[in-house]
């Protein structure tokens, strides 16, 4: 059984239970609408697992991706060179005054017709998702450095360190522990902002409700489990990066 068999008889099975639960529980007038919901909801769950696989593929390489952009802008916001400083403002400025959705706009449609050429949904995504999620690292990683004891730094540079190597194997160490529940946060923003790339053709789990919809006419019960969808993806991840937290914390 692959694992897109697997996971969507998971589901199938968890929302049969608890439609089978709500009918014994509850009767109602109309307990068919009830049924009705979660059949409907089985039936087009491999479509949006379809989805989701790109969903979480974007998330992760945006959020891999944004953690390099982000961490270069910050060291070049804490620079002694004013360009530098004045680079990672600009960057920061734009990325957090503009909308995510007219970035993706710009970068699928307007970029490739400056350049004369075809950006693939997909990569125009992660690109969008990786400078905005890498604003907003840099501002983590900055806050993360910031914590940081300044006598440290002075005691390594008293002992003969390059201020470079003190940064690499004595600052940067400690802050990225510091700024761990931040970035896990900043992922599951960059998961649900995946949801706007549906704009860009994007096939991810909103364009897959949107062509399901298209066919069938069934938008309310559609969006409600794509929110369902997201919302328990949400609860799990948030779960697994807490008992990351704490695994981390005891070290």
């Amino acid at each position: 059984m692959g694992e897109t068999q697997m996971f969507t008889t998971a589901i199938a099975g968890v929302m049969q239970q608890v439609g089978a639960f709500a009918l014994s529980a509850e009767p109602t007038k109309e307990p068919s609408a009830i049924v009705e919901f979660f059949q409907y909801a089985i039936s087009i769950c491999p479509r949006l697992f379809e989805g989701l696989k790109l969903t979480l593929a974007m998330a992760v390489c945006a959020l891999a991706l944004g953690i390099v952009v982000g961490l270069i802008s910050c060291l070049f916001s804490i620079s002694r060179f004013k360009i530098l400083n004045k680079i990672a403002g600009g960057y920061l400025s734009i990325i957090r005054g503009t909308p995510l959705m007219v970035q993706a706009t710009f970068i699928y449609f307007g970029l490739s017709a400056v350049l004369n050429m075809s950006i693939p949904s997909f990569v125009a995504s992660v690109i969008v998702l990786m400078l905005n999620s890498g604003a907003y690292l840099s501002e983590i990683f900055r806050s993360g450095i910031s914590a940081i004891n300044k006598g440290q730094m002075e005691a390594a540079r008293s002992l003969g360190l390059p201020h470079g190597v003190a940064m690499r194997k004595i600052i940067l160490p400690q802050a990225f522990r510091i700024v761990i529940p931040s970035v896990t946060n900043q992922f599951i923003i960059t998961l649900k902002d995946t949801s706007i790339l549906s704009v860009i053709g994007v096939s991810e789990m909103m364009k897959q409700s949107q062509q399901i919809i298209a066919n069938n006419y069934r938008a309310f019960e559609t969006y409600a489990v794509v929110a369902i969808w997201y919302y328990v993806l949400v609860v799990i991840l948030t779960h697994l990066f807490q008992l990351l937290e704490r695994r981390l914390a005891t070290k």
